[in-house]
């Protein structure tokens, strides 16, 4: 059984080309079990990535490979996506992908703070972490309008269903982190006349009771929680 703590996650360099191969296959291998037909990279294109410090590389015991992300910015930098997330068969169900998600994130905020990052996915994992970090679901009208990006979709198999849609719906589910909501939802700012409203976490954490409370609790005349 393959443990997390015997993985580092830190972000790609040079001397992580010798990789490029093993996340190509990788890529392939997803795109196959997932069935969405994704178009596999070039090697310059991987490799650009790692040379630039947009991408993110997992490592077991510093040497083999476990799974891979990168950064691409849209909308001359006003957009940024997380995309191919990469975790090895063997990896799988331990938590890393969570924690590449999360370092491919820090990476974004930290190269472009300003800009909003977003995805699309069919995977529920993946919009399990997303919420966590802060993302919520949007329409597609939402997310760049870079002719480049919709592109990138033409060797799915569902592309045909995002053609005659006009790009405004597919199978996948567009999620967006704004930086803007957070500096509101401190502030206490609204939008449109209506406060900022708390992300679906934030509200499924509040229902959740004390970890220390294992008693019935009432709120409003209501039992919010029975304990055993």
């Amino acid at each position: 059984m393959k443990e997390l703590k015997n993985i580092q996650v830190m972000v790609a360099t040079e001397e992580h080309l010798k990789y490029v191969d093993q996340v190509n296959d990788a890529i392939d291998i997803a795109s196959k079990e997932r069935g969405t037909g994704i178009a596999r990279r070039t090697y310059e294109y991987i490799a650009d990535k790692m040379l630039q410090g947009k991408a993110i590389i997992a490592l077991e015991n510093s040497n083999t490979f476990a799974g891979f992300c990168y950064i691409e910015t849209w909308g001359a930098k006003s957009f940024v996506a997380n995309s191919g997330l990469i975790v090895g068969k063997d990896y799988r169900g331990i938590g890393l992908a969570t924690e590449i998600k999360r370092k491919a994130f820090a990476l974004s905020r930290q190269k472009f703070p300003e800009a909003k990052i977003f995805g699309l996915t069919t995977g529920l994992a993946v919009m399990k972490i997303n919420h966590e970090l802060g993302y919520r679901p949007v329409t597609f009208s939402e997310l760049t309008d870079d002719e480049e990006f919709w592109k990138g979709c033409q060797s799915c198999v569902n592309y045909d269903i995002l053609v005659r849609t006009g790009k405004s719906k597919c199978l996948c589910t567009g999620m967006l982190f704004d930086p803007a909501w957070e500096k509101e939802k401190k502030e206490g700012k609204k939008q449109n006349g209506w406060a900022i409203k708390d992300t679906l976490l934030d509200i499924i954490n509040k229902l959740k009771p004390a970890k220390n409370n294992s008693q019935s609790k009432k709120a409003s005349g209501f039992s919010l929680f029975k304990g055993k």
